[in-house]
């Protein structure tokens, strides 16, 4: 249920106001967790509505640049901070840390706010644009909204873990081994990915003005972010991304489903994307060269990529729905 009645706040940063218009309110969800969520619809969504899912450890401010971008191409944008991060609900006392117990309970903040606030609020055709962990979300919650959302757009998606770091095989086993043993509110040893490095090296973007702002924010504003993933947060994702690899799993995915790749992405893996898209019947994938994980937050040259991509795919038939 929306609760308009208290107004969140917003944190805006040089270079990167809100925009105009913006609706921010809370929703509580059907096992009463409270979302932060906003609604920015431009001068006119006649090409539809999309749902933004961000990816772990971001808040709705990150992608007010996104939010203009897209409004100015004819859409609506819907986005909300998944529950424990972001403005919305922390899940345990210790509130810097990133944790959820299952992907089914991201699976119910998804639903939410298609109920309650796109489908009732919003223009149709309504799209899913994710983000890292977003993606994997919305893979997992297509089957639930195959007669809602006309198509998926995957930025970046969690498939697999960057090869630096142990096979999913062995994080899954130990992830779930320490949770078996009342570990599971306990943080991993190594964040994924860990703190941002130097500028220069950072995995996540070559725009340093991006980035700058970014880390800004962050510091303005430490209480929408987390610092590392729990036990059950890994083992969560790791059981998700595992679940995949199972062509039952794969044959349920029914919503056309376009998976954009960062040619240079050490944060998660690129050839696990690749293939999962290869074996989906309604997948499809397009690598940007040189790009790191963050496409919306990337170079210019990198950005305008990705969202003409974005344009691309669900704008021809959203134009056409909406004649």
């Amino acid at each position: 249920m929306s609760d308009i009645r208290e107004q969140p706040k917003i944190f805006e940063v040089p270079g990167n106001p809100a925009p105009k218009g913006l609706v921010v309110r809370y929703l509580t969800t059907s096992d009463r967790k409270r979302l932060r969520y906003a609604i920015s619809k431009g001068e006119n969504s006649s090409r539809g509505t999309v749902l933004l899912l961000q990816g772990r450890n971001e808040s709705l401010e990150k992608y007010f640049e996104t939010m203009v971008d897209l409004n100015a191409r004819g859409f609506a944008v819907v986005t909300f901070d998944w529950r424990g991060q972001g403005g919305s609900e922390r899940l345990i006392a210790q509130s810097s840390l990133g944790h959820v117990k299952h992907i089914g309970q991201y699976l119910i903040d998804v639903e939410c706010m298609m109920q309650e606030v796109v489908l009732p609020d919003c223009r149709a055709p309504y799209n899913i644009l994710a983000h890292s962990m977003g993606g994997l979300i919305a893979l997992h919650a297509s089957s639930r909204l195959v007669n809602q959302v006309e198509r998926l757009v995957l930025l970046a998606p969690l498939i697999g873990f960057a090869p630096s770091l142990p096979s999913l095989a062995t994080l899954d086993r130990i992830a779930h081994t320490a949770r078996w043993l009342g570990l599971s509110t306990r943080p991993v040893r190594r964040s994924i990915p860990g703190r941002l490095p130097n500028p220069a090296d950072n995995p996540l973007t070559s725009d340093l003005t991006r980035y700058k702002r970014n880390r800004l924010l962050a510091q303005i504003a430490p209480d929408l972010f987390v610092d590392r993933p729990t036990v059950a947060w890994l083992a969560s994702m790791t059981r998700a991304m595992r679940r995949l690899e199972s062509s039952a799993e794969i044959a349920a995915l029914s919503i056309p489903s376009l998976f954009v790749i960062p040619g240079a992405d050490q944060v998660v893996s690129p050839s696990a994307a690749e293939r999962l898209a290869f074996r989906m019947r309604c997948g499809s994938s397009l690598t940007i060269p040189r790009a790191r994980h963050e496409l919306l937050q990337e170079a210019d040259v990198f950005r305008e990529q990705a969202l003409e991509v974005v344009d691309a795919y669900i704008g021809a038939d959203a134009s056409l729905a909406a004649e």
